[in-house]
């Protein structure tokens, strides 16, 4: 533990002048489980366990039905998630769209990042989850990058030795080396329901087709950055 946040009081220090100076320190085996998403899981291997997994990307690029997406699929193999909603913007009737059993999902419903933050780490200690959503989309960036690194790897020290998965979602990468995957995605091309010629707030956003950039990858040797382009339906945002 000592040395881990010696690690991550060095990493803050050097802030941005480094990128991940120790990210190859721990030699760990990671036990890792499938997205739900073909194109995804051929890509990296899985998402592993025990791990932070941040997902980010600007407005409507996606990222919401990505993790929602993921959800759906680790409830559907009878494991029960939860989402700590950072601004209390989730819509449940979404969720559902997007295949989520609402029975088996937690929603913590939070208005700030203290909030966030102390909900999350409660739910960590108390197990139990195959998968938490920390979604910090629309809290004020600036207090996210004031977030002490130690911070996140005091999370994933609560991590490393459980079955969760913490999806960690943003406009911008916060957890930095404490993830060992990070994710970028942007929408590549969109298609709607109505006519043509009806306005936009008219139509209905039917499906997307998103592009995913690996922007890091621990768990697999070998493979560091690679795109991957996959369809994904959209509901309500992202």
């Amino acid at each position: 533990m000592r040395a881990a946040l010696l690690r991550a009081q060095l990493e803050t220090a050097l802030g941005e002048r480094a990128s991940s100076p120790f990210t190859d320190v721990e030699k760990r085996a990671w036990e890792c489980v499938p997205s739900g998403i073909p194109a995804l899981d051929a890509a990296i291997g899985g998402l592993p366990r025990g791990a932070i997994v941040e997902i980010f990307g600007s407005s409507s690029s996606g990222k919401t039905s990505l993790a929602l997406n993921i959800l759906a699929n680790r409830i559907q193999n009878g494991e029960v998630c939860a989402l700590v909603d950072g601004t209390d913007a989730f819509d449940p009737e979404s969720g559902a769209a997007a295949g989520l059993d609402m029975r088996h999902l937690l929603w913590v419903r939070c208005r700030n990042l203290d909030q966030v933050l102390r909900s999350t780490d409660l739910l960590l200690q108390g197990g139990g989850f195959g998968a938490i959503v920390l979604d910090v989309s629309d809290l004020p960036q600036q207090s996210l990058r004031n977030v002490p690194l130690a911070a996140w790897f005091r999370l994933q020290r609560v991590l490393e030795n459980t079955p969760t998965q913490l999806l960690v979602l943003g406009r911008e990468s916060v957890a930095k080396s404490a993830a060992a995957v990070v994710l970028r995605t942007s929408l590549r091309k969109a298609a709607w329901h109505g006519l043509a010629s009806a306005p936009s707030h008219g139509r209905l956003l039917a499906q997307s087709q998103l592009n995913i950039d690996v922007v890091r990858l621990r768990h697999v040797r070998g493979r560091t950055t690679e795109k991957v382009h996959h369809d994904v339906r959209l509901h309500a945002y992202s």
